[in-house]
């Protein structure tokens, strides 16, 4: 076992590396590449960096790669969200779909296995940006939600957003599921090996499920459940296009861009209200997603968030939130740097114990391709640098 308490003692990350089978992904490890939006997919499609960025992480040893968000099949689910973004990579047409393809094979040469991260970003598009500027941005009660806490965010951009639209209408809803579909389609034909679905942070699918940006009174409204449904649908649309045998990951999380307060859930209970009808649509991995993984998630148990959706669903687990790094994303954007950290030990604990059975890491595999491989060799690893995060953003 792992001793925390005592940062001499060896770390033995030996469980890390024990293979798991997800359907019919086979994978060499339990560590996933998280994805980050990078911006640099011109036209948004993936050139020969893109394919080489993703390659290097396979060749490192991670056992799994989670693209970027890449926009699904629908006019509006790209745009400026308050980040300045212009070539955001989408998963329609065929020059994306050649690019996406070439990406899979270097990835699958190295080695390595990969899915993409499906992506509409909803109430966090600034209408009249994107390659659809005529498009209506999409909000499902044409709320932003209430007053940021967010403070990276623009202040010009939050105003712009921040004034309400009309609420979504029926047709708008199932055309939105219908391109999850055709996205799903078009990445099992490119040979990606599951399927992510990007429902946290605030975007189009995380408003549905927050009370502050879903207000309606019909089918797709109401209490937890009922406001799960529109993720339900989308998990059952690309479950009917992925098939069986491909695995089906969902992100999700309690802070929104727009609130960093927010929470979908205060009790087990409440969360497993939201969790329950996506499980049972078809998800096969929850992603909660957390600025920090050591940190207990609700009263009375050290369980975070990944750990609960695993207890409370049955389903599989992925940990995320500043693994190998002493700061979450947004302070280390706040103090422009984050420390190589030696939370490792930390984490162990509670993989040890089953708490979840994938781990995502993110910025830490950014700054260095080969962070697999040198932690499973027990070498240091590396102190992030924030100029250098900045250069590959």
């Amino acid at each position: 076992m792992n001793d925390p308490s005592d940062p001499s003692a060896p770390i033995d990350v030996a469980p890390l590396f024990e293979p798991i089978a997800i359907r019919g992904l086979q994978l060499a490890n339990r560590i996933v590449m998280a994805p980050m939006t990078r911006n640099f997919s011109p036209g948004g499609v993936p050139g020969d960096d893109v394919a080489a960025y993703y390659r290097r992480r396979a060749e490192g040893g991670t056992g799994l790669l989670i693209t970027e968000g890449v926009g699904i099949d629908h006019p509006a689910a790209l745009g400026d969200a308050g980040l300045g973004e212009s070539n955001l990579p989408h998963l329609h047409g065929e020059a994306a779909l050649t690019g996406w393809k070439r990406v899979v094979d270097a990835v699958h040469a190295a080695g390595g296995r990969i899915v993409p991260q499906l992506w509409h970003q909803g109430v966090m598009r600034e209408p009249g940006t994107g390659p659809h500027p005529e498009a209506a941005s999409l909000r499902p009660s044409g709320l932003w939600g209430p007053a940021g806490r967010m403070t990276s965010i623009d202040p010009a951009y939050a105003e712009r957003v921040q004034a309400p639209t009309r609420p979504m209408t029926e047709r708008e809803i199932q055309d939105v599921i219908d391109a999850y579909a055709r996205s799903a389609r078009h990445a099992r034909e490119a040979g990606f090996d599951g399927i992510a679905i990007h429902g946290a942070h605030g975007y189009l699918i995380d408003t549905f499920l927050w009370d502050e940006t879903n207000r309606r009174t019909d089918a797709w409204g109401g209490e937890r459940r009922a406001r799960a449904r529109f993720a339900a649908e989308v998990v059952r649309a690309i479950r009917r296009e992925a098939g069986e045998s491909l695995p089906i990951f969902f992100r999700f999380s309690q802070w929104k861009q727009q609130d960093f307060k927010a929470r979908l859930a205060s009790t087990p209970q409440e969360l497993e209200e939201v969790l329950g009808p996506i499980a049972d649509a078809g998800v096969d991995v929850f992603d909660g997603s957390v600025r920090y993984f050591d940190r207990a998630e609700f009263e009375g148990s050290p369980l975070n968030l990944s750990g609960w959706a695993r207890k409370l669903t049955g389903k599989l687990a992925m940990a995320i939130g500043g693994i190998g790094l002493d700061r979450g994303f947004y302070d280390s954007k706040r103090d422009g740097r984050a420390g190589g950290s030696d939370n490792v030990a930390l984490l162990m604990k509670r993989f040890e114990r089953a708490e979840f059975d994938l781990v995502a890491v993110g910025r830490a595999l950014l700054n260095e391709p080969r962070w697999t491989e040198k932690l499973r060799h027990g070498h240091a690893l590396p102190a992030f640098d924030e100029q250098r995060m900045k250069e590959l953003y």
